[in-house]
């Protein structure tokens, strides 16, 4: 209720669809009038009972209601009750909704009732200016840093209201707000109220800004939902406006007859190709063609962190090869197994996210553990005897002296299978020591006994596999290397 006469200053500022200055409305009392929308209007108010500054919002749509005496609000006729009512709900329901966040760059609401036929929204009272006034004010376009500063917050804070689901659907150059102390920008006036009378009346001029609202927010556009993608066509047109000084061209029209100019060209040379790029992407008409959210918006821009850019599996990659030798059955993954995945790329092990990738990595690693226990048995077969193993060759007394070095390369090595490995039959023959005792001969031929290991065909076959192996240990995958695998047979 009024606590008193209207001043003369004060009428000036009232008018038919503004609650006179001295108008109390429990402990706030209306002490200046802020400005006036289509479906509310902004006061600056008085709060008795915290001593402080507050900003007032009423649902009060001029072009749909009337106020009845000195606080009464209602629609104009009956005809658009429903329409009035509508809109007073989504009015609530964006209270309710700003009240449950919290972000430097959204709008803290402290309280919100239902009175008088209409409803009430208290926030602290921000000063500052709007993006629109502070640009017009510029000599010239910002530059790419400045933009960059203003999106980043506004993304941020635009993420959190997506996460709940909620799209504000009027963001524009006059509805952010750069505070005059910090020169943080503020995200004001929520449009979900906006979208529902505008659906229920024919004054979509009034509820929409043409340029800023997507094609997908025209209700005669059946089968386009709302989402992510309708906020960040209107930032991208905020972008716009601030490298051209001129709004996009009305998505509706854009159907018919696209006359947009992409910034690729308009804005060539003044800001980075990656931004104008990332800027006109935004703005396709399309919903299913555009960015489809505010983060992808962001990493098209190259705003975002390189931390918070980079997906999670490449930060995986470099364990992903270390952990996955954990499991046991690692060394029994037969080689055929690298065969059925002839295209596998290094970039599928890196990933770790599927199936394939997973078995490559492990065959690599076990391939590896195979290769060295390979080389090893194949060493033991091709190995010089133990340095008394050149005397046992005169044991056979058919072969003379000056012949020992032609038989030095122990024949039964090459026979037996790789499983017979581990029996030494040298050993066991101590008796021919004597024999060879007072024969100088042998002396000389142990030179050229170290070149007695020549490889005998297990050991080439398995220093080939040694070498096959440890190549895909160290991620080479082609399909010749494991063709090779198969064709080797290395186990």
């Amino acid at each position: 209720m009024a606590t008193g006469p209207v001043s003369p200053s004060s009428a000036a500022e009232h008018d038919d669809h503004s609650l006179p200055v001295g108008t109390r409305l429990g402990e706030f009392e209306i002490t200046h009038r802020i400005g006036e929308g289509g479906f509310s209007v902004v006061y600056l108010a008085w709060d008795h009972s915290l001593d402080r500054k507050v900003a007032l919002k009423e649902y009060m749509p001029a072009s749909i209601a009337v106020r009845g005496g000195k606080t009464q609000v209602g629609p104009r006729s009956e005809r658009l009750r429903d329409t009035f009512d509508a809109g007073l709900k989504s009015f609530i329901n964006e209270a309710k909704l700003l009240a449950q966040f919290e972000h430097r760059s959204l709008v803290k609401v402290y309280r919100f009732w239902e009175a008088n036929g209409t409803a009430y929204m208290v926030m602290p009272f921000y000063q500052g200016s709007t993006v629109r006034d502070t640009v017009r004010q510029m000599p010239g376009p910002p530059d790419e840093a400045w933009i960059g500063g203003l999106l980043r917050p506004l993304a941020e804070a635009l993420q959190v209201i997506h996460e709940a689901q909620c799209y504000h659907r009027d963001i524009a150059p006059d509805n952010v707000l750069l505070l005059a102390e910090t020169g943080q920008p503020l995200l004001l006036d929520f449009g979900a109220a906006r979208r529902v009378v505008g659906g229920m009346t024919q004054a979509l001029t009034v509820i929409l800004k043409p340029g800023y609202a997507p094609i997908e927010q025209y209700d005669e556009i059946p089968g386009m939902k709302q989402g992510p993608w309708t906020d960040v066509y209107a930032l991208a047109a905020v972008v716009h406006w601030l490298i051209t000084s001129k709004t996009p061209p009305p998505s509706v029209g854009r159907v018919l007859n696209d006359t947009y100019v992409p910034l690729t060209t308009a804005a060539a040379g003044r800001y980075s190709e990656r931004f104008l790029a990332a800027t006109d992407r935004a703005l396709t008409v399309l919903p299913d063609r555009r960015t489809p959210s505010i983060q992808a918006f962001l990493a098209d821009l190259g705003l975002l962190a390189p931390a918070s850019a980079m997906p999670t599996t490449q930060l995986l990659a470099e364990d992903d090869e270390i952990t996955i030798i954990r499991p046991p059955a690692v060394a029994r993954e037969p080689a055929a197994t690298a065969t059925r995945q002839p295209t596998s790329t290094p970039a599928t092990v890196q990933t770790g996210s599927t199936a394939a990738g997973s078995l490559k990595t492990r065959l690599v690693i076990g391939g590896a553990a195979i290769a060295a226990a390979l080389a090893a048995g194949g060493w033991w077969l091709a190995r010089p005897p133990a340095p008394t193993s050149a005397k046992p060759l005169p044991a056979k007394q058919e072969v003379p002296a000056e012949e020992k070095p032609l038989v030095a390369a122990p024949a039964p090595v090459a026979g037996p299978p790789p499983s017979v490995a581990p029996t030494p039959a040298p050993e066991p023959l101590p008796p021919p020591r004597t024999a060879v005792a007072p024969a100088p001969a042998p002396v000389a031929p142990k030179p050229r006994a170290v070149a007695r290991p020549s490889p005998s065909p297990v050991a080439e076959h398995a220093a080939e596999c040694a070498n096959v192996l440890q190549r895909l240990s160290l991620g080479e995958s082609s399909p010749e290397l494991l063709e090779r695998v198969k064709t080797l047979g290395c186990r």
